[in-house]
């Protein structure tokens, strides 16, 4: 039976303090409440861990994720971007927090081999629509696929294609919601660039995505949705998410990929397909903030599902610990992945029975 594996990441945000230890920072300068220099947040990670190097090299934030990626070899490689990737632009008005990475480090992405990123999220028109299509033109002079943001509405909500070598095609869409943070204005139109925007989190937004979908996929196509929503801390899932995903299997959909949350949310397996509510956060620049931490939010988790391919059944759920430490990520101690298993084991139904963890990996319990 042939298979098929993924690579699901949650927020990669490559600005601010990542992209000042990058080869070609941009402006360092911020406008947030209490952080005016992106090279504070380098200094919040030294104070923390020790050295951190600068520059590094294009890959040194991935670290020890690039040799397990390597060892498991996913068909595909989709995360959430939440950096605009521009040196130009002005700031958006009325936002406490702005992400740009400089173009001169798109090296940082293309390094993880990525194929598909996410753009429908609330940093990705940070600097604008100048600032989001370049990071339009940057990605594609890449070879990396975007879903969820445009030139136009009809663009922002077209599907990445991803070729198989089972000879079909993983279709991502991604769309985000209000409650992620994004602003209503920053929804793409006919005229304007933005972003797959739902108004709300519904059946009915659900259905009209189905239909969407319904348009475009083919029955040797796998389809992924990837959906920005919910708060950034705590561990419930409002049970309009739950329907919502619920809605979109029902329809089709293969893989239901959220994320916005800072930490790894509650899993589910509705139907034989994967819901992840809140991926966590894959690459940023927190080192060294304090006040959360009791949601161990250095801890990272690399998605590996693997997939029927004919039919997008789930068959195994793998995922790979890893921490922040000095900006790069490197591999969890014994300790935090057991943490972790119980963690994501620990919600009740209707989410996962529990992980275990097996050579380093977490790994989905069956019912």
């Amino acid at each position: 039976m042939p298979e098929l594996t993924l690579f699901l990441g949650g927020d990669v945000m490559t600005g601010r303090g990542v992209d000042a230890i990058l080869p070609a920072p941009g402006p360092p300068e911020l406008r947030e409440p209490a952080v005016r220099d992106a090279r504070d947040y380098v200094d919040l990670a030294r104070a923390a861990n020790g050295p951190v190097p600068r520059p590094a090299p294009p890959a040194w934030p991935w670290g020890e994720a690039l040799d397990l990626l390597d060892e498991v070899r996913p068909d595909a490689r989709v995360v959430n971007l939440e950096t605009a990737v521009t040196g130009r632009g002005e700031h958006a008005p009325g936002k406490a927090i702005h992400y740009r990475m400089h173009p001169g480090n798109l090296g940082c992405l293309a390094a993880a081999r990525l194929d598909v990123c996410a753009l429908a999220n609330n940093h990705s028109l940070d600097f604008g629509t100048v600032g989001l299509t370049d990071t339009l033109d940057a990605l594609a002079a890449a070879g990396i696929a975007t879903a969820g943001a445009g030139r136009d509405a009809a663009s922002a909500w077209r599907p990445a294609r991803v070729p198989l070598g089972t000879g079909g095609r993983l279709l991502v869409w991604s769309v985000a919601a209000p409650s992620s943070g994004v602003p209503p204005p920053w929804a793409a139109t006919t005229g304007a660039p933005g972003v797959a925007y739902l108004p709300e989190v519904s059946v009915a937004s659900a259905d009209a995505l189905a239909a969407r979908i319904a348009a475009v996929a083919g029955p040797g196509d796998r389809v992924l949705v990837s959906v920005h929503w919910g708060t950034n801390w705590g561990y419930d899932v409002p049970a309009a998410h739950v329907d919502f995903a619920h809605r979109l299997v029902d329809a089709g959909v293969d893989v239901v990929h959220g994320h916005s949350s800072h930490h790894p949310r509650p899993v589910e397996v509705y139907r034989e397909r994967l819901v992840l509510y809140g991926c966590g956060d894959l690459l940023d620049d927190y080192e060294g903030i304090g006040g959360r931490e009791a949601y161990r939010p250095w801890l990272r988790l690399l998605w590996l599902p693997t997939l029927d391919a004919a039919t997008g059944a789930l068959q195994r759920l793998r995922a790979a610990p890893v921490r922040m430490r000095r900006l790069r990520l490197a591999r969890a101690a014994p300790d935090e992945a057991r943490w972790l298993a119980e963690l994501l084991g620990g919600f009740g139904p209707p989410f996962a029975p529990g992980f275990a963890v097996d050579d380093g990996l977490l790994a989905l319990r069956a019912r």
